[in-house]
């Protein structure tokens, strides 16, 4: 997912063109926005974290893209195309060290495991809306 603040910054393309020169092929693609709602139940499992609700509201402040990439082995190397949470941390030429503005406004979202990369892909598509 590309997150509000690099959508509102103008870094949607960017991304988009570093993931698929990463290898990925984009499977699905949709540029929508979050109520407070829906990010709510998107981000339920940081519910009872301190910055649970500040995340809410983030993520609901402005359109984001949601995607569903493919390629052998691709949560490990989504993550290591996005870099460290913090931008500050994040390696040299990774997504976040590139567009991330905080550790809270870091410019994109990355799915930790494949049954989550299932769940939160779900969470946006159809099967049917997917090629």
């Amino acid at each position: 997912m590309i997150k509000p603040d690099a959508v509102s910054n103008g870094h949607t393309g960017a991304i988009l063109d570093d993931i698929i020169k990463g290898g990925f092929n984009i499977v699905a693609l949709k540029y929508i926005r979050l109520t407070e709602d829906t990010a709510g139940q998107f981000y339920a499992v940081h519910s009872e974290r301190p910055f649970y609700k500040d995340l809410v509201s983030f993520m609901s402040s402005g359109p984001i893209v949601a995607a569903i990439l493919e390629k052998d082995n691709a949560v490990e190397d989504f993550r290591k195309l996005i870099g460290a949470t913090d931008p500050s941390k994040a390696d040299v030429g990774t997504i976040r060290n590139k567009y991330a503005n905080s550790i809270e406004a870091n410019a994109v979202h990355g799915s930790d495991s494949d049954e989550n990369a299932q769940i939160e892909g779900s969470f946006f598509f159809t099967a049917f809306e997917r090629f």
